[in-house]
């Protein structure tokens, strides 16, 4: 491919070697209002990519060798986009003095932003890609992250872990699962509006990328506006009020600027019952200019986020108590407690070095991370299930007993749920005191515990070979270490807590004191090592009417595990350092664009990249023991999109179509089998996994006059399994146990029947058509209509295995289990296809040069019940099971479903000096 590029390359070269005539565009662009010069804005001949930005008197010059008609579009933070259609024919344009109006609108992207992001359900599902594309004025990848998002709708149906975030120049995404965490800088909405997109698989110029495309975050006070901003929120979404207040100098005697910025958001309770919100954010920035060239920064955030989780939920369990319902909520003393809470603390710190001249662009970057990051959960040990869903307690569970429907208990269930839906923590504390003499804990509240430290070095360099070459290169290191454990927080009345595990009677530590108290860590403690370099190199050409890159990476890849328990169960296996797991891979990946005139173009681009799987599907257990997924390895992707752009007067837009097919992933599962008085977790390992991702994308918006404007969006995809992975089920308890499949108690099952079942990927047909209103006098207000279908639940890949068709009693396939029947069980249906209203509004006011604005939102404003995905029960073992939980229609079994909100509003109010 490379080969083939540079042939490509070469040959443009010569073909446009001989001198060429050029026109000049020049002008000043100031603001409307003020009469003030605009620095850093953005100046570029739609079609032609190449930018350039004003200087500090506003002052622009733009020589291009291209011919024809072509608009020029002028942009800005905070100002409404200008598109001026010149035409190019070797004479220099004057343009003269070019005004620019604020923009009504700038409260929806710096509120939606927001929206988009908090509104994630539970960790589970928590993979927002969408806040990728904030910044983006693509229509589609608007609509995408503003309305799309509310089903959990994944471009191009990838996880968020194929896109990159960079603050500064310095990778953001993390090594155990590849995704950014977009709460280490949550509520910080002021500051990091100032970005860089790269769509897809574009070039980019500050990495090499992923698939999904990657976002630059410059957090220079320089780069953004200065003044004072205040602002007010209120919501009946995942908080109820927000207040954020930033400030930022502006370059002081032309040397130095600095930005403080804070922001607190809560609520005693969002949407979902029983989600308490407790957030706030700091942020500070300094930076010293040292010449005309050359800049020095440092940057310190703190960021930390506590809320309330939410719960998955059968289909049984919402037509009794709704789509709000949260089970791992309950009153005590009168107030709302969570037993799933996520509190995420993790401090960041920044020293960057900038220097910009014509010929060269150097970025490099310290950053240390630290902090901590918690998911509270109760552990009950030989207690009954104090989960209120739990399948014994619902009606479902006596309409399924092998000895026949037993109505009236099934309505006596469905009563006591009616009457006591929420978790008992009265019982839950009456179990540890009175019930239990010995002072021993039947049920304890403890956390999930990782802290991490990771120090991150990056230098990336843009060099202007020529007018026409341009190479790009950068190199990074990464460092980790993560400490990873259970720690008791609370024994709710308990005078200790026995660290057995309950299923085997060993010991999770044979080397600690068994009792433990408030605060102790016990059930698991190790850290895991991460090392993460890489090199890439990229090569931009421009000539006349084509623009082509090619880019290449090197990367190098190690993981480590560490026991710090020494457990009973994993006795040679436990304690102390792994094996060290190395990768090494290149990627490669180029593309080319072809300007047929100046409102129409297309692109093509391609990749190969191999990529070492993330931390967290390196090991199969890492909470006990240092065992590797077997024959693990580097996942390879595939990847070309085509695009054609329209970039008329009037109307805009562009129309894509994509190929990705993913080969050799691995995935690690855990859930827990229930055995009726306590659980015991099931890792689930997956190899040789291929998915195929395919689609078009389409994206339009008609300028109807200077204040109506239409738009209209399309993503039509089909994203599914493209091979059969082999699966490995492996026991907690089973390395305690005389009857081992192997040493390691695991199971082989065979290949999962998977190929050609729908992935999980959010909706993957989506349709938007949006109107939008906006009256000189400023005010705005617009409204999209949304429909959203073929989206599906997660399958069980364990019932797709053959080892699911044998009846243990008699070692032989069930005889009623025929493809026919199989097929029937276990067919895919997808979730409910839905439409959603939502509109949006603003208002702002000039008043002795301060701006105050006002802005509204409405989501799913005819209150639309939806399912935004789920995942099937693996808790069936063989088909038997299976059939009979399904005899009566009503499963005990049946697949769990995250639900979205209903109708939510949004108000803020903004003040800007």
């Amino acid at each position: 491919m490379i080969k083939h590029t540079l042939f490509l390359l070469l040959f443009v070269k010569i073909c446009f070697l001989h001198a060429q005539s050029a026109t000049t565009i020049s002008g000043v662009i100031k603001e409307r209002v003020k009469s003030e010069v605009i620095a850093n804005a953005e100046v570029v001949l739609e079609g032609d990519f190449t930018p350039i930005t004003t200087n500090e008197l506003g002052e622009f010059k733009l020589i291009t060798s291209n011919k024809g008609d072509f608009i020029l579009q002028i942009s800005t933070p905070d100002f409404d986009s200008k598109r001026i259609p010149v035409f190019l024919d070797d004479n220099n344009i004057d343009l003269g003095i070019i005004f620019l109006e604020r923009d009504m609108t700038v409260e929806k992207s710096i509120n939606l932003i927001n929206i988009t992001d908090d509104e994630l359900l539970d960790d589970e599902i928590n993979s927002n890609a969408l806040a990728l594309l904030q910044s983006t004025k693509d229509i589609f990848l608007n609509r995408a992250a503003f309305d799309f998002g509310q089903a959990f709708f994944r471009v191009r149906g990838y996880d968020s872990q194929y896109g990159e975030v960079h603050l500064n120049g310095l990778p953001m995404n993390k090594m155990y699962d590849g995704r950014p965490q977009w709460n280490n800088w949550g509520g910080l909405n002021d500051v990091i509006r100032n970005q860089q997109y790269a769509n897809g698989l574009e070039a980019s110029d500050f990495t090499f990328g992923g698939i999904l495309g990657n976002t630059n975050i410059d957090l220079r006070p320089s780069g953004l506006r200065p003044g004072t901003r205040l602002s007010s929120s209120l919501s009946n979404r995942t908080y109820s009020g927000r207040l954020m207040a930033t400030y930022n100098s502006g370059v002081k005697n032309e040397k130095f600027a600095y930005i403080i910025s804070a922001s607190r958001r809560w609520a005693k309770q969002g949407y979902m019952d029983g989600t308490l919100y407790d957030s706030y954010s700091v942020y500070g920035s300094l930076e010293y200019l040292l010449n005309e060239k050359n800049t020095i920064s440092a940057t310190a955030i703190v960021a930390s986020n506590r809320r309330g989780r939410s719960s998955a939920i059968t289909e049984e369990v919402q037509e009794i108590q709704g789509n709000r319902y949260n089970p791992y909520a309950g009153i005590q003393n009168g107030k709302i407690r969570n037993s799933r809470e996520r509190h995420i603390r993790e401090p960041l710190f920044l020293i960057n070095y900038h220097h910009e001249s014509k010929s060269l662009q150097i970025n490099a970057g310290l950053g240390y991370q630290t902090g901590v990051y918690k998911r509270s959960r109760l552990g009950y040990y030989n207690a009954p299930n104090p989960d209120p869903t739990y399948y014994r307690y619902l009606p479902s569970f006596y309409l399924n007993s092998p000895i026949g429907a037993n109505f009236e208990s099934a309505i006596q269930a469905e009563e006591g749920f009616v009457e006591n839906p929420q978790l008992d923590w009265e019982n839950i504390y009456k179990a540890n005191t009175s019930i239990n003499q010995i002072g021993e804990a039947a049920y304890v509240l403890y956390d999930d515990t990782t802290k991490d430290n990771q120090i991150t070095a990056r230098a990336t360099a843009n060099i202007n070979i020529d007018s026409h070459l341009k190479l790009d290169l950068g190199l990074s290191h990464r460092k980790l270490n993560s400490k990873n454990y259970a720690q008791i927080n609370d024994l709710l009345g308990a005078e200790y807590h026995r660290d057995i595990d309950t299923f085997s009677e060993t010991l999770n530590d044979i080397s600690s004191e068994v009792n433990k108290g408030n605060g102790a860590v016990f059930n698991y403690n190790y850290n895991l090592k991460g090392n993460n370099s890489d090199i890439y190199t990229q090569l931009n050409a421009h000539y006349n009417k084509v623009k082509a890159f090619v880019a290449g990476k090197y990367a190098l890849v190690n993981y480590q595990r560490e026991g710090l328990f020494k457990n009973e169960r994993f006795i040679d296996n436990s304690f102390g350092e792994s094996e060290q797991v190395k990768f090494s891979n290149w990627s490669l990946k180029s593309g080319a664009s072809y300007t047929i005139t100046g409102r129409h173009w297309v692109s093509v681009n391609t990749a190969i990249i191999n990529r070492a799987p993330v931390l967290q599907n390196v090991f199969i257990n890492p909470r006990e023991n240092n065992t590797v997924v077997p024959n693990l390895q580097s996942e390879t992707m595939t990847s070309v999109d085509a695009t054609y752009f329209l970039r008329m007067p009037k109307l805009t837009g562009r129309f894509t179509g994509f190929y990705t097919r993913f080969q050799n992933t691995t995935d690690v599962n855990f859930f827990f089998v229930d055995s009726g008085v306590g659980s015991d977790f099931v890792q689930e390992v997956l190899t040789d996994l291929d998915k195929l991702h395919l689609g078009v994308e389409l994206g339009l918006e008609y300028q109807v006059s200077s204040a109506v404007k239409l738009s209209l969006v399309a993503s039509v995809a089909k994203h599914e399994y493209a091979s059969n992975p082999f699966v490995t089920i492996n026991f907690d308890t089973a390395g305690a146990t005389e009857d081992l499949i192997d040493i390691s108690g695991s199971k082989f099952l065979g290949q999962s029947a998977v190929k050609d079942y729908k992935l999980a990927q959010g909706p993957q047909k989506a349709i938007a058509v949006g109107i939008e209103y906006r009256d000189p006098k400023y005010w705005w207000v617009s409204a999209s209509a949304n429909y959203l279908a073929n989206n599906y639940a997660n399958i069980s890949t364990i019932t797709r295995t053959e080892s699911f068709l044998i009846d243990p009693e008699t070692q032989l396939r069930f005889p009623d289990a025929t493809d026919e029947n199989v097929q029937k069980l276990l067919k895919q249906k997808p979730l409910d296809n839905f439409y959603l209203l939502n509109m949006v509004g603003g208002k702002s006011w000039l008043k002795k040069g301060k701006y105050i604005s006002v802005f509204a939102s409405v989501n799913n404003l005819f209150d639309t019940t939806f399912r935004t995905g789920g995942y099937e029960q693996s808790r069936n073992g063989n088909y038997g099971q299976l059939k009979q939980d399904n005899f009566s229609g009503n499963p005990s079994f049946a697949p769990k479903y995250w639900y979205g909100f209903g109708r939510t509003y949004f108000l803020n109010f903004a003040f800007s000096f």
